[in-house]
């Protein structure tokens, strides 16, 4: 392996060694054996430019064409034209699908899932950083500055993660700079001979390098005991600098609590579950199932956690202490003696797949029976995981109220402590002035805090003409509020996030809650629950009940009884089934006819006008263009890598043609024959020397490939012929000149190593004789085009006259 070769190889590891510190943000590792894949083929179109070789600009543009080619393929097919060539529809769904990373990063704790967002973030920026890597330290023969992009895709992995084994990363990432480093100075210093004298030594570095004397050492040793020390002191002095915790993705996330026991605490990050994603899936995949022995199941929401802080980015669980489970939680706060109430036991099991740090519990529970290292968080009252645990395939048992206040009950409530309400009504400064005017217009007609959240609840679902739309464009922050408001489109995440900071603006305490409407009813009498039924839903605060549910969602999960100023409190509801399973895909369509009136609409009297999901894709089988791109792709991705041995195949069949009759003929056929042994000993690794005669090549090509008497008689019947045709007055044809030409090219395969022997059949030297005839037809016409171009210019300037000199 050639030194260039041996370079890029260790630029390619170097790169793959420092994207190893990103494994651990991602529940998935499967990304990383793609990136390695289409990184070798980028180190591989680099190593082809530079074989050629291309100017050092057109090698990265070459390799940056290739990484926008492998990009599109791999996560852009569907947009590309003929399924691989990048189009503006491309460029777009590049934009869809950083975007939805972005989001998804803000969205999930470490580890998130591999998103196709995700994944292309992180195979995107490895290539990136491999693209750099790769044109510095081989391209243009720089390695010292490589480190730095490797140095960019560590501090971004080392900034995201939560340390624990970090240092193993860091290990990994310097000891493939280091290996870079030392690809690059045995390079160059391998160009250099032997630089030093004294005697030989047995198993010296680079052939020639040898100490001037016996006791001391080559520079080569020297610059591994710097890059050991370097690697040392990087070590010591991190340990004596404060740490740097947190990142987009905090580790925390995960649920780990801090001190022993009954000790420690939770920050705060956003533990929304992707529900837009989960909403949207094509298939309904079930979350979890349950038995309960609830009579009415349509308001037994399964509540994962409350995001109880907005600081105008996104609403988010603040930093709260954790403890040990307790045997039976404490009264739910703000829960009066006279307030009416039931408990239920609920037995919930937890799909294989579905891992959640937060766990998915009827609100408010009483008592919680689970195995595994859970914790407790008293604000929420809710359970998290701790170092590491999750839902997935969990069973557990849950005893929880039913809470059954009446709408007198909250009309007359007091108001919140001070301090609770001081939390749970503050709102950012950046909250757009149009929030809290239009929550103000909205409740105008209340007279209390319980009047107008049910108008804001019954504005929102009924009377302010929103649509329910699982497409539009996810945000939590503070103008993604203010355009729900205006556009008026969007699904549970907008209207709850809307009406819990409306109902802050008015002084009510507020807060949002994230999991799952009841799910569907089985045979079994057990219920299922999809991803489908993931759900966010406003809790307002009212002393005397505690943390009350309210639904400003249309078409989604149930308007709860309390509301309902008509209906007497413990009635059942229109619906003896939950409302949320009823649909089987997300719809676009309002929950309601227009002309349908508010006050039976409020009952559950009118039907949804949404229309059913259809299937409109075509019955007959994917389209006509998507085979058809398919097809390309894949005669493309079969056919490219072959192109070379094509060529070599055409070009060999056309060189060893009858040579003829004429004597024109003869000489033409000699001289391709002899070309076709040159380029023939060039695939095997022998490079041809146009400064050499017929005869010196002849020999040349005998000595270097170890030729048989029978294949070095056939060299040199051909360079005879050459000759002869070359320099004999009247030349004659050659007899037997295709089987000289093959008994060599025989000959030379079996001298060589099987891998030179592949790389003569399907990456031959000689094909690069490809890109110089281009380049010498390119020459010719240019210089064609400039010659008739100065013959037509002076007949284009105007003929002189003589009244120009008047």
């Amino acid at each position: 392996m050639s030194g260039r070769a041996r370079l890029a190889l260790c630029a390619t590891a170097a790169t793959l060694m420092a994207a190893c510190a990103l494994l651990p943000l991602v529940g998935s590792s499967t990304w990383i054996v793609q990136a390695a894949l289409l990184l070798t083929i980028q180190a591989g179109v680099g190593a082809l430019a530079r074989r050629v070789p291309l100017a050092r600009p057109l090698t990265v543009a070459a390799q940056a064409l290739v990484t926008l080619l492998l990009l599109t393929v791999v996560f852009a097919r569907g947009q590309a034209i003929a399924g691989v060539l990048p189009g503006p529809e491309v460029f777009r769904e590049f934009g869809l699908l950083l975007q939805d990373g972005a989001e998804d990063v803000g969205q999930y704790s470490i580890p998130a899932p591999l998103s196709d967002g995700i994944r292309l973030m992180l195979v995107g920026g490895v290539l990136v950083i491999g693209l750099m890597v790769d044109a510095l330290a081989v391209t243009f023969r720089s390695a010292a500055p490589a480190g730095l992009p490797l140095l960019a895709l560590y501090s971004v992995a080392a900034g995201l993660s939560d340390g624990g084994a970090g240092w193993v990363w860091f290990l990994l990432a310097a000891a493939g700079y280091l290996l870079l480093l030392l690809a690059e100075g045995r390079d160059r210093l391998s160009q250099w001979g032997r630089v030093f004298g004294g005697a030989p030594r047995s198993g010296g570095f680079a052939g020639g390098l040898e100490s001037p004397c016996g006791g001391a050492v080559s520079p080569v040793r020297t610059g591994r005991r710097i890059g050991a020390l370097a690697l040392g002191i990087a070590l010591v002095v991190p340990l004596a600098l404060p740490a740097l915790d947190g990142g987009l993705l905090d580790g925390t996330g995960t649920g780990t609590g801090t001190g022993p026991g009954g000790g420690g605490t939770i920050s705060a990050v956003n533990p929304l579950v992707s529900l837009q994603n989960s909403l949207n899936q094509p298939e309904d995949r079930e979350v979890m199932s349950y038995r309960t022995n609830s009579e009415d199941t349509q308001d037994l929401y399964l509540r994962i956690v409350s995001l109880d802080e907005f600081d105008g980015t996104a609403w988010k669980p603040s930093v709260r202490s954790i403890t040990a489970v307790p045997e039976t939680f404490p009264n739910p706060q703000g829960l009066g003696g006279d307030v009416r109430r039931t408990e239920i036991e609920t037995r919930i099991k937890a799909a294989n797949w579905y891992a959640q740090d937060w766990l998915p519990m009827p609100y408010p529970a009483s008592q919680v029976d689970i195995e595994g290292r859970w914790r407790y968080e008293p604000m929420g009252r809710t359970l998290v995981g701790d170092r590491g645990q999750t839902t997935r395939g969990a069973q557990y048992d849950v005893k929880s109220l039913i809470v059954q206040p009446t709408a007198e009950q909250l009309a007359v409530a007091p108001a919140p402590p001070s301090d609770l309400k001081r939390e749970f009504t503050r709102v950012p400064g950046s909250l757009p002035p149009v929030v809290a005017a239009t929550a103000r217009q909205v409740t105008r007609g209340g007279a209390n805090d319980y009047e107008r959240a049910v108008e804001l609840q019954d504005w929102f679902a009924y009377e302010g003409g929103f649509t329910y739309d699982t497409q539009v464009q996810a945000g939590s922050g503070s103008a993604a509020i203010a355009r729900f408001l205006k556009q008026k489109e969007g699904f549970c995440v907008h209207f709850s996030f809307a009406m819990a900071a409306m109902a802050r603006t008015l002084g009510i305490p507020a807060r949002v809650a994230v999991g799952f409407t009841p799910g569907s009813p089985e045979t079994d009498d057990s219920m299922s629950v999809g991803l489908r039924d993931a759900h966010a839903w406003p809790e307002l605060y009212f002393e005397g009940v505690g943390w009350t549910r309210f639904e400003p969602t249309p078409n989604r999960g149930t308007v709860p009884d309390y509301t309902r100023s008509d209906t007497p409190v413990g009635s059942p509801s229109s619906s003896a089934l939950p409302q949320p399973s009823t649909s089987t895909a997300p719809s676009a369509a309002p929950s309601a006819s227009e002309s349908c009136p508010v006050q039976e609409r409020r009952e559950g009297g009118c039907a949804s006008t949404a229309p059913q999901a259809t299937n409109t894709s075509d019955a007959g089988g994917p389209p006509w263009r998507l085979i058809l791109g398919v097809t390309l792709a894949g005669l493309v991705v079969l056919i490219v890598p072959l192109l070379p041995t094509l060529w070599r195949l055409r070009v060999r069949g056309a060189r060893l043609r009858s040579p003829g009759r004429t004597e024109a003929d003869a000489a033409t056929r000699t001289l391709a024959a002899w070309l076709e042994t040159t380029d023939t000993a060039w695939d095997h690794g022998i490079t041809p020397d146009d400064s050499q005669t017929p005869r010196k090549a002849a020999a040349r090509i005998v000595r270097l490939g170890q030729l048989g008497p029978e294949a070095a008689e056939s060299v040199h019947r051909l360079a005879a012929g050459v000759e002869q045709v070359l320099y004999a007055p009247r030349p004659q044809p050659s007899a037997g000149l295709a089987d000289d030409v093959r008994r060599v090219r025989d000959e030379l395969g079996t001298k060589v190593s099987r891998g030179t022997r592949l790389r003569a059949v399907f990456a031959p030297r000689s094909a690069v004789r490809v890109l110089w005839t281009v380049s010498d037809r390119w020459t010719t016409l240019r210089a064609a085009w400039t010659e008739r171009w100065s013959t037509r210019r002076p007949a284009l300037r105007r003929p002189w006259s003589p009244r120009q000199e008047r």
